[in-house]
């Protein structure tokens, strides 16, 4: 039997990199998927890809700075395949560039779409994941960099995602809620454009990675979610992990 057989999984951000790889990993473990995101043409790729491997997929299109459009999708998504199972909180905006090139507008949709996001959605779906639910929220390893020079608002509009998972892992446990972080590195469309942008600097980022590489969005990040949403990872409840081929050290 397939790790994840009958689960329910709404993902967001799941039209491309990351999410789609965490959506395509879930499909082939026997979950339906919800792959949410901006742009439909993207969703009903995913979904094309989810199908082709024998599950079930719904393109649900939100704007998830907008709690009434996140209200609308959950909803859309529980009466369409009859409950949710698993959250993943993978879309957001991020600012990028120093703390005098980072604009107020580019931080505010940083937060908005990241921890509030996050929170509202989080709440939104409590009541289908009670007895036998999984939350997954996605933050990064920008606040463990040595040098936090370009990276500060982009690392505070993440750390807050930790702390809303820790709360609600001690909150939500006894429901039967397990909330947990990861911090990947992956091939996604945005670190590819960086690494573009960056060359010199995207090599001794390669290079400061034990594992010399970049995780697969799909056969390193999405594998490990969806081994953390099974029953193999029941215990495993309100940590940020890691998913980066050794480079941060989470002490």
């Amino acid at each position: 039997m397939k790790k994840l057989e009958g689960k329910i999984a709404l993902v967001t951000g799941a039209g491309q990199g990351v999410g789609q790889g965490i959506a395509l990993a879930m499909a082939s473990e026997g979950a339906k998927v919800a792959v949410v995101g901006r742009t439909r043409g993207k969703l009903e790729e995913s979904c094309r890809l989810i199908e082709a491997r024998g599950s079930e997929a719904l393109a649900v299109p939100c704007d998830i700075k907008d709690p009434v459009s996140l209200g609308a999708c959950v909803e859309e998504v529980a009466s369409h395949f009859g409950g949710i199972n698993i959250l993943v909180n993978n879309a957001q905006e991020v600012p990028l560039g120093t703390l005098l090139q980072v604009t107020d507008e580019g931080f505010e949709a940083g937060w908005q779409s990241g921890p509030l996001a996050t929170f509202r959605l989080m709440k939104l779906c409590h009541p289908y994941l009670k007895g036998d639910g999984c939350i997954v929220n996605l933050a990064s390893t920008a606040a463990k960099r040595w040098d936090a020079s370009h990276y500060g608002a982009y690392a505070a509009v993440k750390e807050p995602i930790r702390a809303l998972t820790r709360a609600a892992a001690c909150e939500w446990g006894p429901d039967n809620i397990r909330s947990n972080v990861i911090l990947p590195h992956a091939k996604s469309p945005g670190l590819k454009g960086w690494i573009e942008q960056n060359p010199e600097e995207a090599a001794a980022f390669m290079a400061s990675i034990p594992l010399r590489r970049v995780g697969e969005c799909e056969e390193d990040i999405g594998r490990f979610v969806a081994m953390l949403c099974s029953e193999d990872a029941r215990y495993i409840n309100g940590q940020s992990i890691a998913v980066d081929g050794g480079q941060a050290y989470m002490g």
